[in-house]
């Protein structure tokens, strides 16, 4: 397209756009808070946890201080359908992909927005048909017709100098959200991870609740027509026989629940992995098949605010506010507007590019706010007090997140103890089931005896089984309190830079 005396403007509008200019971005820089100066997270130092032998989940647990997490970590328990569930979960889990989705939106909005660094080029053509009054109220073309054609192809350039920052910080913040929406969805990554493995082990320790508790309802029932027979032969007292029949009845009352509970747990560990409760096959993990991590990675403090997404995430909130801080500050500054028009019309398409067709424009416009009735500096101030809020939310994300590790932390060591002494009652019990079945063989005791041995063995199995799912459980807890090893994953999202 050839446009008289087109030159000079368009040389000019692309001088004023593409020149450095010297104004700054208004309103705090923002720095990252320092991390935390503590040198760990319990009062006492950590120590080895005690062993129980012969016990699945029973082996002792070292605590590597300043060791890294593995981005696999739940690989440790050396499961294979484990890790199958795993990768289902990371496949087809639809939060994990709502917070994927998220993160798009929220980079796209992010380059969008840098977009407004560059200039603003339309083109545009028009053609009218025009008949003017015979009085001759306007003007007309040249040959004094007042019918005819009209072809005006134009090109319009506009660029806003960015001279007090507005769009930096604009796109500052929006590059904070990103990273928060980013964390969020590390978050939901490391949770849903947590989850389908936690999801398993309470499944096989309920599935061990309820094979135990069928056994001691079979138990509590022999003993109740044992009671009831001698009752009737008048061995037995009436209070004997309610009271066992009592116990049958809370032996019962027991199992219903723990039905329910295999039952959602099977259920939302089809959830999890993106299934139809339905659809999801019948599930039985045993403990047994689950190795316990003996040693366990514990990252330094100043690492875990590096590496826990819901501080980073909280860190991401603090930036943006800081960025809102500068956006509210230039918006109480005058906007510099450069634009351009260039084009051509005539009375014929071919006619548009002769010379005297041509015509250009620059203008240059500045806009300043005189009175707002107090809007923009309550803006300010209520970004400053936003970033207070979100300078105090980080705190306590830091504070909750140092009190999560504490407290796992202590329950692995405490959960190693609570073993031991469960264990001790198993085979306490077991050692006198078997002491009764010898003398009921033998004829030294009646099988009175026999079935309350059954009954404490039982009950302490339940014990026993607890006690070894809560070992697993928290040690699942620690890798997900220190963050889950989000950062050795090459496919999650995220730049090298911001880990």
């Amino acid at each position: 397209m050839k446009f008289a005396e087109r030159p000079r403007p368009l040389l000019l509008i692309a001088m004023a756009c593409v020149l450095p200019l010297a104004g700054c971005a208004v309103g705090p820089n923002f720095k990252k808070p320092a991390a935390p100066d503590v040198s760990g997270y319990t009062a006492q130092p950590l120590q080895a946890t005690s062993a129980t032998a012969q016990v699945a989940g029973g082996e002792s647990q070292r605590f590597d201080v300043g060791a890294d997490l593995s981005g696999d970590w739940w690989t440790l328990f050396h499961s294979r359908r484990l890790n199958a569930l795993i990768g289902e979960a990371l496949a087809n889990n639809h939060d994990l992909k709502a917070a994927q989705a998220a993160l798009t939106v929220a980079h796209e909005n992010t380059l969008a927005q840098r977009g407004a660094y560059y200039p603003s080029i339309d083109a545009g053509l028009s053609a009218s048909r025009q008949h003017d009054p015979g009085a001759a109220l306007a003007p007309v073309p040249s040959n004094n017709a007042f019918l005819y054609n009209l072809f005006t192809p134009q090109l319009s350039i506009s660029y806003a100098p960015d001279v007090f920052g507005l769009n930096r910080r604009t796109v500052e913040s929006l590059r904070a959200q990103e990273q928060a929406t980013r964390f969020q969805m590390l978050a939901t990554w490391t949770t849903l991870t947590s989850n389908v493995v936690v999801t398993a082990i309470q499944m096989a320790s309920t599935q061990a609740q309820i094979d135990a508790t069928r056994q001691l309802i079979a138990a509590d029932a022999k003993m109740l027509q044992l009671l009831q027979y001698q009752s009737d032969k008048g061995y037995a007292s009436g209070l004997d026989l309610a009271a066992q029949q009592s116990q049958l009845a809370q032996a019962n009352a027991t199992l219903p629940p723990l039905i329910k509970q295999a039952a959602q747990l099977h259920d939302q560990l089809a959830v999890l992995t993106g299934q139809f409760p339905s659809e999801m096959p019948a599930e039985r993990f045993d403990l047994a098949s689950l190795k316990l991590p003996q040693d366990l990675p514990v990252s330094l403090p100043s690492k875990l605010v590096a590496q826990r997404p819901d501080v980073r995430q909280a860190q991401a909130n603090l930036h943006a506010a800081s960025a809102q801080i500068g956006i509210a500050v230039a918006e109480r500054l005058p906007n510099i507007t450069l634009s351009a028009n260039v084009g051509s019309t005539a009375l014929a398409i071919g006619q548009l590019f002769k010379e005297g067709t041509g015509f250009w424009s620059l203008a240059a416009d500045v806009a300043a706010p005189i009175f707002e009735g107090g809007k923009l500096l309550h803006q300010e101030r209520a970004a400053k007090a936003a970033y207070t809020q979100a300078a105090e939310q980080y705190r306590s994300t830091v504070l909750g997140a140092f009190q999560n590790v504490a407290d796992t932390l202590s329950a692995l060591q405490q959960d190693a103890d609570g073993l031991q002494a469960a264990a001790a009652a198993e085979r306490a019990a077991k050692t006198t089931l078997d002491l009764a079945q010898q003398q009921v063989r033998d004829g030294y005791t009646s099988d009175l005896a026999l079935l309350t041995a059954e009954q404490a063995y039982q009950q302490a199995r339940i014990s026993l089984v607890q006690a070894q799912a809560n070992r697993y459980a928290d040690s699942a807890a620690l890798f997900q309190a220190l963050g889950g090893g989000w950062w050795h994953r090459g496919d999650l999202d995220g730049d090298k830079d911001e880990q």
